[in-house]
């Protein structure tokens, strides 16, 4: 459950912790940053994504499947491993937290080499909807777009 976000000009590990609500031990564990020092302009950090109009949250309970849940939910379990970073053979355990998407949106996880226009093409929109619909974009690899149906 992360989101991927570039670290700009002026970007402390101090202003992205209380930016983001996450402590600054959170943060490099999650990066695998030893060093404060590797917090640099233009790196790529993952950040745990925040509450969002795009997703709910699910609180894993002792007997739960990716399977059971996407039941519970109406929605696909490859979708919904994917979309938490699993794969639907990845053991979950009670208390892990996953998202679960929305019914009124389409999903998309990035992949090396899209770009806004073929991805705004799979969800059948235009660029500018896509922008629209996406706080931020980046294209990265694993990156969750999302379309309003």
């Amino acid at each position: 459950m992360f989101d991927h976000y570039i670290l700009e000009k002026g970007d402390s590990i101090d202003k992205i912790s209380q930016m983001f609500n996450i402590t600054k031990e959170e943060i490099m564990k999650i990066n695998n940053i030893v060093d404060e020092r590797e917090f640099k302009e233009q790196r790529e950090i993952k950040l745990p994504i925040l509450a969002t109009p795009y997703y709910n949250t699910y609180t894993i309970e002792k007997g739960d499947s990716l399977y059971a849940i996407a039941r519970k939910y109406n929605i696909n379990p490859e979708l919904l491993a994917s979309m938490n970073g699993l794969s639907m053979e990845d053991y979950i355990y009670p208390n892990q937290e996953l998202i679960i998407p929305k019914n009124n949106y389409s999903y998309y996880i990035t992949k090396e080499g899209d770009t806004l226009n073929t991805v705004s093409q799979m969800f059948k929109t235009n660029v500018n909807n896509l922008l629209k619909d996406n706080q931020t974009i980046y294209l990265s690899e694993g990156q969750i777009l999302v379309h309003q149906k």
